[in-house]
């Protein structure tokens, strides 16, 4: 197999792996009432206590709109709060509940779970080296977003001044 063929079919494997393994964990999380996403926010919540809905957001690299969603569903649920920020009414800052806490305690082990399954035949060395080429590849990817951003940005504007 030609060297970018190998590439191309490793991207492929990565999308399917990632696909795969989101609906994997969806399944595993319904069994406690959750979804993925309202899991992966309640831990973001539990890492960044205080935080306000646009930097979790940030931090979860989703839309906003999509992040009030989610928050909304887990403050009916008392799971998360939403308290005002002390300088600035209009932001809210986000944290657990008692209730947020302990079921973030029950889904620990069940993470552990799916880690050890997905992992399953890695040895330890195997998996940081997995780890590793893995960041480099979201650096890769951030850094050739910028670039198309940027090249975007100056092609437009030559677009507009040959206009």
């Amino acid at each position: 197999m030609k060297h970018a063929d190998l590439r191309r079919e490793i991207l492929f494997e990565l999308s399917d792996v990632a696909r795969a393994m989101r609906t994997h964990i969806d399944q595993r999380a319904r069994q406690h009432g959750m979804t993925r996403a309202q899991w992966a926010v309640l831990a973001r919540v539990q890492r960044q206590e205080g935080a306000t809905q646009t930097e979790l957001a940030e931090a979860l690299e989703i839309q906003p709109i999509s992040l009030v969603r989610l928050v909304d569903r887990l403050c009916a649920q008392g799971l998360v709060e939403r308290r005002a920020h002390a300088k600035d009414r209009r932001v809210n800052l986000l944290h657990l509940t008692d209730r947020g806490r302990d079921l973030l305690a029950e889904l620990t082990p069940l993470g552990r779970d799916i880690a050890r399954e997905i992992l399953d035949e890695l040895s330890e060395s195997q998996t940081l080296d997995l780890l590793h080429k893995l960041l480099l590849m979201k650096r890769n990817i951030k850094s050739a977003s910028a670039k198309h951003v940027a090249n975007g940005a100056e092609q437009g504007g030559r677009d507009a001044e040959a206009r």
